[in-house]
């Protein structure tokens, strides 16, 4: 039996593949939520719009600071993998739930295998890569979406066998639910039109509880607006929301908007003429999408993107914000995806499925069709 652990949307997102995968097979299987992502368009909604089971466990554990939230799940985590003796847990990316539930399973003996591993931003003061980093270590079966992830991975004394390179689940993702996301007219509801706006997503703690970081992107989303005309739309998470009526905040020129649901951002971003973000997972989605992308970031752990084009860094300084924009906005969106041909998931479950069997003969294997 294997159990996946998800809390968050990003992780929904990246793990419904792998779930579909993994219904498609009729393996035997369980889903946990630790109920770190509580908002109804943020998560619970996805489950419904993406067609995948409902979790068989919710620990609904919220909100708080890192360490409360971290041990809630972790105990909840525990109790429940004693009780269902899974042969390997699966667990996705780099959250407080992604560390709490290979902490909890590599504790009492249980095998882990990390989807998305090898990750790096270099940057510890991003909770992110304190997770990242632990959960690679204690990790049993590493997924590396790229080559450039595996050498990271090797650099860190992780043993070549626990390492395989698989593509990244984003890519069956978005193949798999842009489709699904045209049902709707999003553009219509929101009177937009394709290549006619800016998409904005701001949500890292060090963005938006510093408090003069938040300001130098909210200044620089007011210059993109005024010196390009575009129209700059921001689906706000509930931390920015909480941050900007914090600090009384009235924004000009950009049109804030509630949280969207998974589909309904997906249509949008691939129909925005450029996306500005401080998101991991939206900079794989606009590479993959064709949609510009610039990262209100120092760094990112997602260089792939940098190297083939479609990503720049701005940092939060307003002039480079501005000076990024343009400059993406005069480049030719045509560039390679790096992050793989769609087939993650496919890679992922054979690899797991050959070591429930403890075998490293394919043809033992009753998954001939995923190759």
């Amino acid at each position: 039996m294997y159990s996946v652990i998800l809390g968050t949307r990003p992780e929904i997102i990246k793990m419904s593949p792998v779930i579909r995968e993994f219904e498609r097979l009729n393996l035997d299987y369980f889903i946990l939520h630790t109920g770190q992502h509580y908002d109804y368009n943020m998560n619970e909604v996805l489950f419904e719009q993406l067609n995948l089971p409902e979790p068989a466990y919710n620990l609904k554990v919220g909100s708080g600071s890192h360490g409360e939230q971290t041990g809630k799940m972790i105990i909840g985590i525990e109790k429940i993998l004693r009780m269902e003796e899974p042969s390997i847990v699966l667990v996705q990316g780099d959250t407080n739930t992604c560390l709490s539930g290979a902490l909890a399973a590599s504790k009492i003996g249980l095998k882990v295998g990390h989807v998305e591993a090898g990750l790096r931003s270099y940057d510890r003061r991003m909770p992110e890569e304190i997770n990242r980093v632990i959960v690679d270590h204690i990790s049993d079966f590493l997924f590396a979406p790229t080559n450039k992830s595996q050498m990271i991975l090797l650099g860190e004394g992780i043993p070549e066998e626990r390492i395989f390179v698989t593509g990244n689940t984003i890519v069956d993702a978005v193949l798999q639910n842009l489709e699904i996301s045209r049902r709707r007219n999003v553009l219509y509801d929101f009177g937009l039109a394709k290549g006619g706006f800016f998409l904005v997503t701001v949500h890292r703690q060090e963005n938006v509880d510093e408090e003069t970081r938040f300001l130098g992107i909210i200044k620089g989303l007011e210059y993109v607006h005024k010196e390009t005309d575009f129209e700059v739309v921001w689906p706000i998470h509930p931390r920015a929301k909480k941050r900007l009526k914090a600090l009384g905040l009235k924004l000009r020129g950009v049109e804030v908007i509630d949280p969207l649901d998974y589909l309904s951002f997906l249509q949008l971003e691939s129909n925005a003429r450029l996306v500005l973000t401080d998101s991991g997972g939206v900079q794989e989605e606009t590479c993959i999408l064709g949609v510009p992308c610039v990262t209100l970031r120092d760094n990112t752990e997602r260089p792939e993107t940098l190297e083939v084009g479609s990503n720049v860094l701005a940092g939060v300084n307003p002039q480079s914000i501005l000076d990024c924009v343009k400059f993406m906005l005069s480049k030719d969106a045509k560039w390679f995806n790096p992050f793989g041909d769609g087939r993650a998931s496919q890679r992922i479950t054979r690899i797991l499925i050959r070591a429930i069997y403890h075998t490293e003969k394919e043809k033992d294997l009753p998954i001939m069709e995923l190759v």
